[in-house]
């Protein structure tokens, strides 16, 4: 359900897992999945915690603390204060992104650009 609270075992002050993700409903066409996670009310501006790519389709999910098959850097600042809202955007493209692991955000933005069949969005939050 969207807005619900993420577990603390999710965040940097309990286990630093990714938490467990499902979907369903891939629009036919879709190849691959990039998964964007970012906190928009970080102190310092938007806060990216997560880019994955490469995702299968078929895969209905990732499980608590399963790495995707690429994944790039993440941003590291402040911690903030107060309620912050996380938005996990998944992406279905019709075609696999050209990236290496480690790619920074504005790149697999761009290699994503154009290829996005449908989005799906949850949004969970924390406060320190």
């Amino acid at each position: 359900m969207t807005g619900q609270p993420i577990p603390r075992r999710h965040s940097c002050e309990g286990e630093d897992l990714s938490p467990p993700l499902q979907w369903g409903g891939v629009p036919p066409g879709a190849v691959s999945l990039a998964l964007i996670v970012d906190d928009p009310d970080a102190p310092v501006g938007t806060f990216t915690h997560w880019l994955a790519w490469g995702i299968s389709p078929d895969a209905g999910g990732l499980a608590e603390g399963q790495p995707a098959p690429s994944e790039g850097r993440n941003d590291f600042g402040q911690a903030g204060h107060g309620v912050h809202r996380y938005f996990f955007r998944l992406h279905a493209l019709e075609s696999e992104p050209a990236l290496p692991s480690g790619a920074s955000r504005n790149e697999l933005e761009r290699a994503i650009a154009g290829r996005v069949v449908a989005v799906a969005e949850l949004v969970g939050t924390y406060q320190r």
